[in-house]
């Protein structure tokens, strides 16, 4: 058990904290969603019920759809686009070890053993399963958010629309955008700031007395 914390502590907490605080969003939306229903004169709902609700769903996929999407494009354009200076960054002009061809090791994962393309999709996998996520995020965002809009149509005695015809509305795109700009803000923001700012101990920053044209960790 003392190994099993002292090689996966960071993912362990942190996924720990997603769980407390996706509870936390849990309770506090299931008590915000019966205020309004008993505001209208509408009966209240379980708890089940209310996660399988348009009020859970879009607000919990309108988040997760632009985390993705700020990660996969993230690792993408570090792909090819540099900041001097960044920890965030490979060297300008400088061959990195990532761009290197993969080498069929005796230790190499299967899929670089294998060869062809499954080592191409290996190659690629990262960004495939960050984008994959952020699509099924985009869509369940979608969906959430119609239900969630038919059930307040629901109570002003108006239609309800198709789901299509929500995710061409300008209020979804509204609630993507919000999000998608300060995902990305975050992750510019990081890229500028490790260029002058430190954190001693931890590997997103350069080491403290490093200078501050020196680019990688």
């Amino acid at each position: 058990m003392k190994a099993f914390w002292r090689n996966n502590s960071l993912s362990v907490v942190v996924l720990a904290l997603f769980g407390l605080f996706l509870l936390g969003q849990a309770f506090t939306g299931f008590a915000v969603n019966n205020q309004e229903l008993s505001e209208h004169g509408r009966a209240a709902i379980g708890f089940g019920a209310y996660l399988l609700s348009g009020h859970f769903m879009e607000a919990v996929f309108e988040n997760w759809e632009s985390e993705f999407l700020q990660m996969g494009a993230y690792v993408l354009l570090t792909v090819w686009l540099v900041q001097k200076g960044s920890a965030e960054s490979k060297a300008p002009g400088k061959f990195e070890q990532v761009d290197a061809a993969p080498k069929r090791k005796r230790r190499a994962p299967w899929p670089v053993r294998r060869g062809g393309w499954v080592l191409k999709l290996y190659q690629n996998s990262l960004v495939i399963a960050m984008f994959g996520l952020f699509f099924v995020s985009f869509i369940l965002h979608g969906i959430g958010g119609t239900r969630a809009a038919c059930d307040e149509q629901r109570l002003h005695g108006q239609p309800c629309e198709s789901v299509i015809g929500y995710m061409t509305s300008s209020q979804f795109w509204f609630e993507s955008f919000q999000n998608w700009q300060s995902e990305f803000l975050a992750v510019g923001s990081l890229i500028i700031f490790s260029i002058w700012l430190r954190q001693q101990g931890s590997p997103e920053s350069k080491p403290v007395s490093a200078s501050h044209v020196k680019t990688g960790e």
